[in-house]
């Protein structure tokens, strides 16, 4: 047996994602109305929410910009030693920008950009969330009651990113942040990377780097919340569709993942998914698994394909129709 190098592990989990909006009160309504997160607190642009079951003050930040996509993604670290650690390491490859004060909840963060361009940031100081009474629940170990509003959904999950290079933005989560790589997409008898999954923790994936078809750069193509089974993505596609909330796909089963799933768009633009029944991996040597054309087909293990709009739209948005520039360019989530 070949052996294997250590995996850094100095990334505990997906901490936070902001997302960018043109339309803030539409988009503050539909996460905290039709997805029942909770509103923790407001600063300048931005409103921080939480799920019921995040055990951070606020996970979700929306900001208002000129145009939708993502802001700052930050990754909390394993302990104070391995933010540094991490931020000398990022810092060696040109790529970091340098530490930040502390934003809502949180300590200092390193900050830098992936390959692609998306920014990113490393922090380990966060406050944890205490309920007001009203909101405290009655099991000690949750730190917010179930409010039964709208959705209702759990925590943050994971999200999916864009990238012109999907396999430098893999390398560079692997080798930098300690990222575990878990399923591929190859076409081509291996040679092109299509997509691959990663994570930190034991959580199938936190984030997917997906090739950009239309050649931008930084863009996301989901951000995902996560219910606690199949039967709750049901019900989230009734209260969706009663709140007018357009569905552009599911609920369906990913091949890849396994996850149950439904994508929306929220008001101001991004594509968010309602996301449940994953597996997780818990084996240090896991083996990736690897897809290819004919495997992966639409992405799709039952129900719908997957619509021409999952491949042409992102946030920000690129105009025009990639149809032709990459032949033969299936539907690849």
């Amino acid at each position: 047996m070949a052996e294997q190098r250590e995996r850094i592990q100095d990334i505990a989990h997906l901490g936070r994602v902001e997302l960018l909006t043109p339309k803030p009160n539409e988009s503050l309504w539909y996460f905290r109305d039709v997805l029942g997160m909770e509103v923790v607190h407001a600063q300048g642009q931005s409103v921080y929410l939480r799920g019921y079951g995040d055990y951070a003050a606020a996970t979700v930040k929306l900001t208002e910009a000129k145009n939708a996509g993502v802001g700052c993604i930050s990754w909390r670290a394993a302990s104070a030693q391995a933010l540094e650690r991490r931020a000398k390491a990022i810092d060696a490859t040109g790529l970091g920008l340098g530490w930040n004060e502390s934003d809502f909840g949180r300590g200092r963060s390193y900050r830098f950009r992936d390959p692609d361009g998306h920014l990113m940031e490393v922090y380990y100081e966060e406050n944890k969330y205490v309920a007001p009474e009203e909101l405290r629940s009655t099991l000690k170990n949750l730190p917010q009651k179930y409010t039964g509003r709208g959705v209702n959904v759990r925590r943050i999950d994971h999200l999916a990113l864009l990238a012109k290079d999907v396999a430098a933005n893999r390398t560079f989560a692997q080798d930098l942040l300690g990222f575990q790589l878990r399923e591929q997409v190859r076409y081509n008898n291996g040679a092109t990377e299509i997509g691959s999954w990663l994570s930190p923790s034991p959580v199938h994936h936190s984030v997917a780097y997906v090739a950009d078809i239309k050649g931008g750069s930084g863009r996301l193509h989901h951000f995902s919340l996560w219910v606690d089974n199949r039967e709750d993505v049901l019900r989230a596609a009734t209260v969706i569709t009663e709140a007018g909330v357009f569905i552009e796909a599911g609920p369906s089963m990913h091949n890849n993942s396994q996850g149950f799933y439904l994508y929306t768009y929220e008001p101001g633009g991004n594509r968010v998914e309602v996301y449940s029944s994953s597996f997780l991996v818990m084996a240090p040597d896991w083996e990736p698994v690897t897809w290819n054309e004919e495997e992966r087909g639409t992405g799709t293990y039952w129900g719908a394909a997957l619509p021409e709009s999952f491949i042409q739209y992102a946030t920000p948005n690129v105009e025009g129709d990639a149809a032709g520039k990459t032949p033969e360019f299936p539907v690849f989530f």
